[in-house]
Order: structure tokens, then sequence, then C-alpha cells
């Protein structure tokens, strides 16, 4: 089962580079929940380039880092920010795809200590670029006050 996973982030003055609806300049992921996956699709392209054709190193390891964040908030169900991330370059990820697709899934939670897998496949499937990630959790009620995660769970989710 496929569920849109609504930003409860973006706020008129929200300005994430990898997941704000309103920054021009930014990637603008969406997310969804496909069975014990976080999932979003995105379109390369030449300005996000570093050597010619391929998309830069930098680049990747943002969409794995969101992918990563995005399956904190709704398979652990916790905020965090990251504290440690193993990335592994298995293929170039060329930018004249029609699309990639990120993928993240829960490895572990522990306490205050969140771990994910993430990955990037290209439009044939392959994986490319994958990463190990660690997150350190902030207490839920801490992370609701100061708006890192909404009051209730299913706010994530289009009704």
């Amino acid at each position: 089962m496929k569920r849109k996973i609504k930003n409860v982030f973006a706020k008129e003055d929200y300005n994430c580079f990898a997941c704000s609806p309103h920054n021009p300049d930014g990637l603008q992921l969406q997310f969804y929940e496909i069975g014990d996956y976080v999932q979003s699709e995105w379109v390369p392209s030449r300005k996000y380039e570093g050597y010619p054709g391929a998309v830069h190193g930098g680049i990747e390891a943002t969409l794995l880092d969101e992918i990563g964040a995005w399956t904190m908030y709704i398979k652990a169900r916790r905020s965090g920010v990251t504290s440690r991330m193993n990335v592994k370059y298995r293929k170039p990820l060329l930018s004249n795809q029609k699309k990639i697709t990120l993928r993240g899934k829960l490895k572990d939670k522990q306490r205050n200590i969140c771990y994910i897998d993430a990955e990037l496949l290209n439009e044939q499937g392959e994986c490319c670029i994958e990463a190990s990630l660690v997150y350190f959790c902030m207490p839920q009620d801490e992370a609701i006050k100061s708006g890192y995660y909404p009051e209730r769970y299913e706010d994530f989710f289009e009704e």
C-alpha cells in the first residue's frame, strides 16, 4: 500500500533545500510510505552535476540524508539530527535520467538512536549509492514543542 506523506513542516517560512515546496532552488522532494520503506522520486538535471553527466556526490549525500530523516519521522516516529552517515558510491548516478528513486528503511531504534539504511536507485532500478545513517533522536515532547515533529503522528498523512 502506498500512502502520501504530507510535509507538515512546509509553512510559509520553511526553506529546506531538500524538501521545501517554497524553495525554488531546492530539490522539492515529496515522500510516500510503501510497506517497510519511505520513498521519493527525483528528476536530476545538469544543474546538479559534478563531473559532466553525473550528479554531484554532495547532492547524492543530501538525497540520502533527507530520505533517512523522513524514514525516521515515519518509521521510528521520532525527530532528530544526523549523527553519522556512511556513504558507498557504487556507480555514477547519471543526470540525464527521467527519475531516480530514493528509498529508506528503519534498521533499528535503540533509546535515543535511530539506524536507517538508504539507497538511490537509477531509472533501471539499480542501486547506485547507499548509506547507513545514524540519527540522534530528541525527546518527543521537546521535538513537538520546538516544531520538529507534529503533535499527532496522523498529521503526516493525507486524509
